[in-house]
């Protein structure tokens, strides 16, 4: 099934859903934890109907879902198709079905909450390097190039944040090659970066969704928006 581009999403009008790195999230609050249960329940008999199911976290007063199909079909420039992991049709339709049934069950959505945390490496040698990575983060070799057509690490388990590689010139140093990439609702980009300004945290740039926050220390991190996605409604 063909991977969904961010203006197809956006068109989709899912009000509950945010999509966040390469899936589609959302989060339900819940009184307790057999309402959280039930819902949970509910959510998989419409799983089991269309053979596909959402990842799930459950913590205190809230169910986290994401969706995201590990056989979308990614075509190249050059005609290349590779299988991906990311958001296709069947996703959409999935929570669609949810949001109705978080209705049903009179659960809030809560969609500003939700975020994922991503792992970057900016590297010459990505082939030479993933391997280590791949053993040292899942002790699994097929997690380099899992779900993705670059050397990117996945966990099939989700037990650690993916981690994938940014190009640095050969030869070239960076003053901290790793950092944390951050995936945030949209509408709480703003308030994100003006809590880590306050906090003594400079922006190095901020640009195509994508904000470079600085800490005293000159660490780096990336507060990341998919623009793409966003309705323009």
């Amino acid at each position: 099934m063909d991977l969904l581009r961010g203006e197809q999403i956006a068109a989709a009008g899912l009000a509950d859903w945010r999509k966040l790195a390469q899936g589609l999230h959302a989060r339900y609050l819940v009184a307790d934890f057999g309402t959280g249960v039930r819902f949970l329940a509910a959510v998989g008999k419409v799983g089991d109907t269309v053979g596909h199911h959402p990842k799930v976290a459950m913590g205190p007063g809230h169910v986290d879902l994401e969706l995201v199909s590990d056989d979308a079909v990614y075509r190249a420039d050059d005609g290349t198709e590779h299988v991906v992991e990311w958001v296709t049709q069947q996703d959409v339709d999935l929570a669609r079905r949810i949001t109705q049934l978080a209705a049903d069950q009179g659960l809030v959505p809560d969609p500003g909450a939700v975020s994922e945390a991503e792992l970057g490496l900016d590297t010459a040698a990505a082939a030479t390097v993933a391997p280590v990575w791949a053993a040292l983060l899942t002790g699994d070799a097929d997690a380099q190039g899992r779900g993705t057509p670059g050397e990117e690490v996945r966990d099939a388990t989700g037990r650690v944040p993916n981690l994938w590689f940014g190009d640095l010139e050969e030869g070239g140093s960076a003053d901290a090659r790793f950092h944390v990439e951050v995936y945030v609702a949209p509408e709480t980009a703003r308030s994100r970066i003006d809590a880590a300004v306050a906090a003594g945290g400079t922006v190095v740039d901020d640009s195509d969704g994508l904000t470079v926050i600085a800490d005293q220390d000159g660490n780096r991190g990336v507060l990341c928006v998919d623009q793409s996605a966003v309705p323009t409604d």
